[in-house]
């Protein structure tokens, strides 16, 4: 397939259909329907929404679970021609109000619990079209879809706002286009391939997992929490071939037993994403999924989805991973990439990292919220991720943690990402996170852990190895099992909140509290 970087996003499901059309698109428990079923409802409802929402058609709102509401709502908003707005029920309704806002929302489709939270909505002043399947299912279809542009958005998504107010990321077709065409000459996914689908609609690894499945004509599959109490019992029995995560997935399904040595042997290719992959986790997954190729992949929101790619290899990964975690690959070809200092200068090993290119989106919703992210050098829009990389042996880039993860203590400037590696060496630890506390006007780093419940006197023998002593925390605290947020990410926010709880006390070690964020 040559590349056609004016692709529309909507083209991949096409490809699929036209590969496979009596072929399950998804699976969503019993919910499924074929592409065909599926294009043909997509038609109807991008019909109705262009006859019964406002002219000219705002953007199109997702208020729907995982499942064919959901589906078929992404590929009627696209095909209608519209920028397509994920929203998830279970967000507050006020926070979903400010998307709706933001993105210019006029017409919403909702499966049962989005149309309860629309209730709610329109109770507080949001007046846009609601529209249910039932609604949508009953008009004239469309013969085709609408044609679009490439600097035509394709959907938006939000990312956490410094000011609490979420950021609005529009991504164009032609931004999807580029980034489709590159994953199609990378991997060789088939009509036979069945692809795990992980992730929240507005978390945008799921365009991932959508669009990779549709244009190979091959099946999505929504998979259920409770799928991970035996994951390997329910891949063979939903037949997955590729597997697509956060990499805190993997050890909750350690925990649940299901790393053991060939426990996954269907998968074909495994994905993580979202989150720091720690070079353990790659190996143990990796031993499980044994005929698997396992790959980190890292992107920002604003670069489209993922950016560059690490193919991991037990002969050479573990060598250049830095503080535990694994190389995050290249930058994708057509893309510019720096490393900046503190000072704004460009460096050669170690700094912040700028990238340009192809996949960068226009800037935010909001052209306030650009300052200090959307750079303008040598002629070129940079955007500057926030990430601290470090040039390997082999030139990939290896992640070594956030700019602002970055504290001075006692003098010394650390990464959080190093505190966490040395706890992680303790003996009955299985896994830490390190965040930052405020005392005094100094920066005071807090570990929460979780394996075995340890007396702080374990944990100071052990750093004063491989730590310099003004940097050994002196606050530590177990917990059952490190909180997530609904993306499945370790939820750094409300750790930090419990951290400025602690410091606050005074307490030279934070020690109890088995479980307290269990509820976040």
């Amino acid at each position: 397939m040559s590349a056609d970087y004016s692709r529309p996003l909507y083209a991949h499901f096409l490809r699929g259909l036209g590969m496979a059309p009596e072929r399950p698109a998804f699976r969503a428990g019993p919910d499924t329907a074929s592409y065909a079923e599926l294009h043909r409802s997509a038609l109807r409802w991008a019909g109705t929404l262009l006859r019964a929402a406002p002219r000219p058609l705002g953007a199109v709102g997702v208020l729907a679970d995982k499942g064919g509401t959901a589906y078929a709502g992404l590929l009627a908003g696209l095909y209608a021609g519209a920028a397509v707005v994920p929203l998830q029920p279970d967000f507050p309704a006020a926070r979903t109000r400010q998307m709706i806002e933001a993105a210019g929302v006029s017409a919403l489709i909702v499966d049962d619990r989005g149309q309860k939270r629309a209730a709610e909505l329109r109770a507080q002043g949001v007046d846009v079209l609601v529209l249910t399947p039932d609604a949508l299912g009953g008009g004239r279809a469309l013969a085709a879809p609408r044609p679009v542009d490439p600097a035509d958005t394709a959907y938006v998504l939000f990312t956490s706002g410094s000011t609490g107010r979420p950021k609005g990321v529009p991504i164009t077709h032609g931004n999807t286009a580029h980034y489709f065409e590159l994953l199609a000459g990378r991997y060789d996914f088939t009509p036979d391939d069945v692809f795990s689908q992980t992730f929240d609609l507005t978390f945008d690894c799921a365009m991932f997992d959508l669009f990779c499945a549709w244009a190979a004509g091959g099946t999505a599959v929504a998979v259920p929490p409770h799928a991970y109490g035996d994951l390997p019992r329910y891949l063979a029995e939903q037949g997955i071939t590729v597997w697509f995560s956060t990499p805190s997935a993997i050890s909750l399904v350690r925990r649940t037993g299901g790393l053991g040595a060939g426990a996954m042997p269907t998968l074909r290719w495994s994905f993580f994403a979202g989150e720091a992959l720690k070079c353990a986790d790659a190996a143990d997954w990796q031993r499980a999924a044994s005929a698997s190729i396992v790959e980190n992949l890292y992107g920002p929101t604003e670069l489209t989805i993922t950016i560059t790619g690490h193919r991991w290899s037990g002969e050479t990964s573990p060598g250049r991973c830095v503080n535990g975690l694994s190389p995050i690959g290249t930058v994708h070809p057509g893309h510019g990439h720096l490393l900046v200092d503190e000072d704004g200068r460009t460096v050669r090993d170690e700094g912040e990292l700028w990238i340009t290119g192809p996949q960068l989106t226009p800037g935010y919703l909001d052209p306030a919220d650009d300052k200090g992210r959307f750079v303008e050098r040598d002629g070129r829009t940079w955007y500057n991720t926030g990430d601290r990389v470090r040039v390997a042996d082999n030139g990939e880039l290896v992640y070594l943690g956030r700019a602002d993860a970055q504290i001075q203590v006692h003098g010394w400037r650390v990464e959080l990402a190093e505190i966490d590696h040395a706890v992680r060496g303790v003996a009955g630890v299985a896994d830490a996170v390190t965040v930052s506390a405020e005392k005094d006007g100094t920066a005071v780093p807090v570990v929460f852990y979780t394996g075995v419940r340890l007396p702080p006197t374990d944990f100071t023998t052990r750093l004063v190895e491989t730590l310099p002593a003004g940097l050994i925390p002196r606050h530590y605290r177990y917990l059952d099992e490190l909180p997530l947020n609904p993306n499945r990410k370790v939820d750094r926010a409300g750790l930090r909140e419990l951290a400025a709880g602690l410091v606050g006390k005074r307490e030279r070690v934070a020690e109890e509290g088995r479980g307290a964020l269990g509820g976040r």
